[in-house]
């Protein structure tokens, strides 16, 4: 698949998963729009055309930055409904109505990123303008992507159990094929709503109304209160000194924090004495993370707690971490592996302005249900809450979850030069890491790094065993030499969708413009002259 169209000389650029909401964002671009009003019009194509990883049943984390570097997160993750309840010797289940306990703030994100491009940047799109994309394809279809064939397949013994799901998905009991044309008539009326009443409809309007009744009717505790109490957050970015670049992620609860702990371990470890791609490098990635990772463990919502998560990005606490790291032994893994899937989305603008964005429903195809007869799909996130009382991100009523999703953007000089981010959950750290130490300490161009091997560390939804996944492509010399060093590895196929789908643009000191999307993917960056 095509990962890059890049003009000789770009003045703007647009990176998502999928050609078609890449050319929605594109168009945005060439008319003049800003890049939050270019990454809302790819979002909502995303929401529509890779209905398995992300939707408007889901949430959104938001990392944007103007041309003098002034850095904001927008925090659209939706909180536990005031009725969600569970038992300490009960996991919380991880499809179906139970695990409905959050509510979605996608929808509210968009309009509150909009909302700050029209005081900052100069926006003038309406929401509604640019969800057209979204409500045709819906109403017309498109042709299905391979991915969301894979992910059907991989479900087809489980979702004839999801409410209302078989019946959008698998009509007539037949899962289409790739390329064959999917229409959602039902979630093209719900966009309608929203183009003709604007966000809030979802929250506290006819469609807030359709949502509450079709999620209580199928067993979820969510109900129309929870829904106007979704509210988008604006919160201070951490960052990370890394070299002459400053690095920024979302704060608590995402795990944010994780990977820039992990290129603070790194910095301290002295990368520039390492080869790109050899045994050192994945040997030093992957330790620096399982510490980054003992840590992660202990971020919750900060409303819920007085944790200083801060701490983590301390340079004692790198010290003493990268410290404990033996270059010639592994240390053992038996930790939990968290699930999930997303979708990686980016936009600068030809003032300068950047957005970087990641959408989704949790899971591949969330909670599985389907709000009566919206044609959404609900998310599972409150699967990420724990039921072991006093832990961090034990559920309680009101709470948001701990998160997964980080997009990252990077400044150098106090300018935007790097806006990057991956699908994959537990993944996501691991994958940004190696993208990042090989753009920045060997130079490589976005293409060149999203196309070098991978891995990933601990137990899948394919395989349960605790070992390191690497992707054959690396050099036999290294598989040698991290068995030597006691990693327990596995191989698997180069460009393996389990090493993430990433995207990254790039932009240089004299302000040209350079991007990609992973091949893993089935998207595409664009870039406008």
């Amino acid at each position: 698949m095509s990962t890059a169209t890049n003009p000789p000389t770009c003045r703007a650029m647009v990176t998502s998963p999928s050609v078609a909401a890449s050319e929605a964002g594109a168009q945005v671009l060439r008319d003049g729009g800003t890049a939050i009003e270019a990454v809302v019009a790819t979002a909502s194509v995303l929401a529509v055309t890779y209905p398995h990883f992300c939707g408007i049943g889901g949430d959104a984390v938001w990392m944007v930055a103007d041309q003098t570097g002034k850095v904001s997160s927008f925090l659209g993750i939706g909180q536990a409904a005031l009725g969600a309840t569970s038992d300490i010797n009960t996991p919380i289940p991880l499809r179906g109505p139970a695990s409905t306990l959050t509510t979605a703030c996608t929808v509210d994100s968009w309009q509150h990123a909009l909302d700050h491009s029209a005081r900052h940047w100069g926006g003038t799109r309406k929401l509604g303008d640019l969800i057209e994309p979204a409500i045709a394809l819906a109403e017309n279809g498109f042709p299905v992507s391979p991915s969301q064939c894979f992910w059907l397949n991989f479900r087809k013994d489980d979702y004839q159990d999801w409410p209302g799901f078989a019946d959008i998905f698998a009509p007539n009991g037949r899962a289409p094929k790739a390329g064959e044309t999917f229409v959602q008539p039902q979630l093209a009326e719900s966009l309608k709503l929203i183009a003709k009443n604007g966000a809030r409809d979802f929250y506290e309007g006819k469609l807030a109304r359709k949502i509450a009744k079709g999620l209580a009717d199928a067993g979820s505790p969510i109900r129309a209160r929870d829904l106007e109490l979704t509210r988008t957050r604006t919160a201070d970015a951490v960052s990370l000194e890394y070299g002459d670049i400053t690095l920024y992620a979302p704060p608590a609860p995402t795990q944010g924090l994780a990977t820039l702990m992990t290129m603070g371990i790194l910095r301290e470890m002295g990368t520039k004495d390492w080869g790109e791609s050899n045994a050192d490098h994945f040997h030093l990635v992957v330790e620096a993370i399982k510490r980054a990772f003992l840590e992660r463990d202990r971020i919750g919502d900060p409303d819920d707690t007085d944790a200083d998560f801060g701490n983590m990005l301390a340079l004692e606490t790198l010290r003493k971490n990268a410290t404990d790291i033996a270059m010639d032994r592994a240390m053992e893994w038996p930790h939990l592996f968290r699930h999930g899937d997303t979708v990686f989305l980016a936009a600068t603008d030809a003032q300068g302005n950047c957005a970087s964005v990641l959408q989704s429903t949790y899971f591949d195809w969330g909670s599985g249900v389907v709000a009566g007869d919206t044609g959404i799909v609900w998310q599972n996130r409150g699967a990420a809450f724990s039921t072991a009382e006093g832990h961090p991100n034990q559920l309680k009523p009101g709470k948001r979850p701990f998160y997964t999703l980080n997009p990252g953007l990077a400044l150098r000089n106090g300018k935007p030069c790097l806006l990057y981010g991956t699908q994959g959950a537990d993944g996501q750290p691991q994958t940004l890491v190696m993208l990042l130490t090989r753009m920045i300490d060997f130079n490589l161009s976005p293409a060149e790094a999203l196309a070098r091997p991978r891995f990933l560390l601990g137990k899948t939804f394919s395989d349960s065993r605790d070992s390191l996944k690497l992707e054959a492509d690396a050099e036999p010399a290294v598989f040698a030499e991290l068995v030597k060093r006691g990693h327990i590895l596995r191989e698997i196929e180069p460009q393996s969708a389990l090493a993430g789908q990433a995207g990254i643009i790039r932009i240089a000191p004299d302000g040209s413009i350079d991007g990609a999307h992973d091949s893993r993917s089935d998207g595409a960056a664009i870039g406008i002259t």
